[in-house]
Formats: structure tokens, sequence, C-alpha cells
């Protein structure tokens, strides 16, 4: 099973199962830019094997893109102070985040939502209904509709990722085509610009080179084109979550131009990037994800540049998600999870961004307050260089343990779990776990197993104990068990044989070194 490609259901036809006419919209662009994003995707598949043979990504050379240019920010764009996220086939929890107040709303078709054909058509269908303010969910204890309230939230839609295929809706249905091709064109084709608030925004996941930029800045004016729209119609945003583009950010915008609006720090995919483009030298093998402090210096260094870089052209700069959640159940653990999103956030601030991403309508309130309103694009720290080093090495921060690769293997067979039950994302022990900590688990337990001879992990007595695979499938068949006990004893062979699964799935793509997004 390759995870990268979503795939129709047998007994599709797109003639029959999609919008009348669609299918004569998108072959032309599935000839033109199919062909483009899978030659993209074979060069990405280059440069990370050139980085484990030591030549690591570095910044460009001064050109046109580093130039004094400026876009010029569009009025329903200028107060971004927090975007809410969260997977768009989840109607309830859209209309939510819609309706808290929140300055942007994102749409995610990707990370979040588990990418199955039943959840993507569902996540497509649901973005369709926002768009034209229609989407609602049935609230059964209050037994009432509840739909999205009259307000200037702004909405983004996060399509997947140039490195994930769609398969199944063209007539050889072993065909693949750019998935990212797909979602743009199948919700820009129903659209009507006069029944939207603000021109269509997009957000532009897992980009790893200024060259991809030029990718979507073709497709969004092919597709304009072929609607009869202004070339410059489509707007977006990007997330900066791959290690090689962190060095290409100001050659990337110029790309985009006409279309792009700013940048944010995906970090939890940044951080499993920089882990695996590092992942054979010893000085990076990380301590536990969660003794990690946000501000750690390979964060901030690219937090300070991206927001000089942004702000030098008049693009937003948005920070990334705080991944503790708050609790309407566990006081103690609310507070304590409120209390780390306001550091956070100021931290943010104080480097210049002008808004911040949250996954929950209660963390709405304290994100907006620490952000200037309603930007801080005038803000700007020229005394940043501009050349900095962006692999700073982490040494003398968190602590490496074997609690802390137990909980890594524990957190991946949950969140592997929920995949096989349709969920892109999982709130476990109070962290909202998607693909991209899944990533960051699974790099940390392979740098701990590569590297075991030169970077020791302690127990709890402070003994070092060597991370073999051996003794790591020992880990994971404990971690197993605990988590098969801990289940209520009515719990059926169905959810038992999952779990038993996706250990084993998660198991495999980490001794497969199969750590791209999938």
């Amino acid at each position: 099973m390759d995870l990268r490609i979503n795939c129709a259901p047998q007994g599709f036809d797109a003639k029959r199962d999609l919008p009348a006419g669609f299918r004569e919209f998108l072959l032309p662009l599935h000839e033109e830019f199919t062909p483009r994003q899978q030659q993209l995707v074979r060069k990405r598949a280059t440069r990370l094997a050139a980085a484990h043979h030591g030549i690591r990504p570095n910044h460009l050379p001064v050109s046109t893109a580093t130039s004094d240019w400026q876009i010029q920010l569009p009025a329903w764009c200028c107060d971004q102070r927090n975007q809410m996220t969260g997977p768009a086939d989840d109607a309830e929890l859209c209309v939510k985040m819609l309706n808290s107040g929140a300055p942007g709303m994102m749409l995610d078709l990707e990370d979040s939502l588990a990418n199955t054909w039943e959840n993507l058509q569902r996540g497509i269908a649901n973005t369709l209904q926002a768009l034209r303010g229609e989407l609602a969910y049935d609230d059964t204890k209050r037994q009432q509709t509840i739909s999205i309230k009259p307000s200037p939230t702004v909405l983004w839609v996060r399509a997947r990722g140039l490195h994930l295929n769609q398969a199944g809706v063209l007539e050889n249905h072993q065909e693949w085509l750019s998935a990212s091709l797909f979602d743009v064109a199948r919700i820009a084709y129903e659209i009507q610009p006069a029944a939207l608030k603000h021109p269509l925004a997009f957000y532009i996941p897992k980009s790893e080179s200024a060259e991809e930029a030029l990718w979507w800045r073709d497709l969004f004016q092919a597709v304009a084109k072929a609607k009869n729209l202004p070339h410059d119609f489509i707007k977006c945003m990007a997330l900066v979550e791959a290690h090689p583009l962190a060095y290409e950010m100001e050659e990337f915008v110029f790309n985009l131009k006409d279309h792009i609006l700013g940048l944010n720090l995906g970090r939890w995919d940044y951080m499993a990037s920089l882990i695996h483009f590092n992942l054979h030298d010893a000085k990076w093998v990380l301590p536990d994800r969660n003794t990690i402090p946000h501000d750690v210096a390979f964060f901030q260094r690219l937090r300070e540049l991206l927001v000089e870089i942004c702000h030098r052209h008049g693009l937003l700069a948005i920070g990334g998600m705080t991944a503790l959640y708050p609790s309407r159940t566990d006081a103690e653990l609310n507070e304590r999870a409120l209390q780390v999103l306001a550091i956070d956030k100021k931290n943010e601030a104080d480097c210049g961004m002008d808004g911040a991403w949250t996954g929950h309508p209660d963390q709405n309130e304290i994100a907006i307050a620490q952000f200037p309103f309603p930007n801080q694009i005038n803000q700007r720290h020229p005394d940043t260089p501009r050349y900095t080093d962006l692999r700073p090495a982490p040494v003398g921060i968190g602590k490496r343990t074997v609690a802390g690769t137990r909980a890594a293997i524990r957190t991946v067979i949950r969140y592997r779990h929920g995949v096989l039950n349709g969920k892109g994302a999982s709130l476990l022990d109070g962290y909202m776990e998607d693909l991209a900590t899944d990533r960051i688990y699974r790099l940390m337990i392979a740098q701990r197993i590569l590297h075991t001879d030169a970077v020791p992990v302690f127990d709890a007595e402070g003994k070092a104990v060597k991370h073999t695979p051996e003794q790591v499938s020992e880990w994971f068949d404990e971690e197993l068990h605990r988590l098969i006990r801990e289940l209520p004893k009515t719990t059926d062979e169905t959810t038992l044989e999952k779990f038993v699964q996706a250990r084993r799935i998660s198991e495999q793509m980490m001794a497969r070194q199969e750590f791209d997004p999938q």
C-alpha cells in the first residue's frame, strides 16, 4: 500500500461521479501539469540523496528575487492574527472554527485528513459549501442545525502537496494525476466568483524549492484562464515545511508574487524534514520532542529570517501550531495548555510575526491577543543576517530518554490506528498529533537506532540503553500490549486487529526508511 496515492473506488465513473464537464476541464490541465509534478518529485529524491552524501541545502546567489520588490496586500487579508485549522471532512469542527471569531480558517484536505477517497470527497463537498457560506451540521444534543454565521473570516483551502498522487479518476484507472492539481481544479471548477467574499485562496503545503513555486503559479493562472477569470484571481499562502525551502524562501515568493500573500512556518513538518536531511549526522540526534523548547535556535533563526523576507516584500508572516491542546474536562491540562499557547504566540509576535495557527476554538482569543492589530508588516529587522546558518546543531537542549523513545512508539501506533479508522489527526495525551508529528517520532526513533553507538539515550536510572532494531522492536511489542491492556474489556476484535496492524505498519515504515510525508 503506497500511502502517497489516493485511489477512487472500484466502479468509479468520472462522467457519472464527478460534476458534469469537470473531466473535460481537468484533462488538459493534467496533460500539462502532471508530468511537471512527477519531474519535481524526482528532483526532491535526488536532493535528499545528495544531502545524505554531505551536499546539504544552502542559500541561492543574489538575484532579481532578492531585490526590492513589493506586493500589495489586499484589505480582506490584512488581519490574520489567528488562522484556525481543521480537517475539511469534519463539518462540525469546521463550522465551530468558522464561528469562533478567528480572522482566518483553513479547511484542510491534507495532513489532518486521512488520504482516502471517501474523506477527500466529503472534505471537498464541505469546502465548497463553506465557500458559499452554506456549511452546517446537525447538533444532536441541542436538536438543531448549526450553520456558519456571517463574519469577515478569510477562508483558505489547503490542497494536497506535490508529493501526493491521485489515481482512479481517468479512463486508465492505473494512471496517476497530481493530487494538488486535482484538488485545485475540482474546487475552482465549481466556485462562482460572485458568491465568494474574497478571491479563492489556497494554502500550498510541503514545497521543497523555489522552482516548485513556478508550478503552482502556472497552475493558478491556467485554471483562471479556463474559468475566464483574471490571471491573478487565485491567491495563496505557503507553508515552509521542508528544510531545503528555508534556504529559498525569497525566491519562492518572488516566483509567486502575483498570487502569494504570506508564508507560514509549519514547524512540525519542518522539524521532520530537518531530521530527514540530517539523518546521517550524529550531531542532529534530537532530544525527546516535548523537551525541545519553542525558541530553539534552528526554529528561531528561521522565524526571524522568514519575518524579514516577508515584511521586506509586503507579505504576512504566520507562526506555527502549538501541539498541546486545551481540555474542557481537565482543568489542570486546560490551564497548562493555554499558558503554553500564550508564551509560544508571544514569542512569535516578538519575532515580528503577524499571526499564528491554532486548532481549537478555545485557543482563538488568547492567540489573537498576543499580536498587534492588524499586523506587523511595517516592523523590520534589517540587521537579520540574510544568509544565516539555518542548521545550528541542537546542543545542550532537552533530554534523550528511553521513556521518550517509548512515548514516540506509543504515539505512532496510536496515530496510525487513527488513520486506519479514517482520522488524519488524533488528540493523544493532550497533544494534537497528525502526519507531521508522526513523521517526527518515526525519524527520531530511526536516528537513535542509526547513531546508538555515538549518542547515548538514558533510562530512568541514568543508564545508557542501546537502541538496536531488535530492542526497538521489543519496545513496539510492549507498547502495543500496553495499549491493548488499557482498552475496555468490551473492545471488539476489529479494533484490536487494527492496533496490531498499526504497530506493524509504523515499524515497517521506519525500517524501510519511508519518511517522506504520506
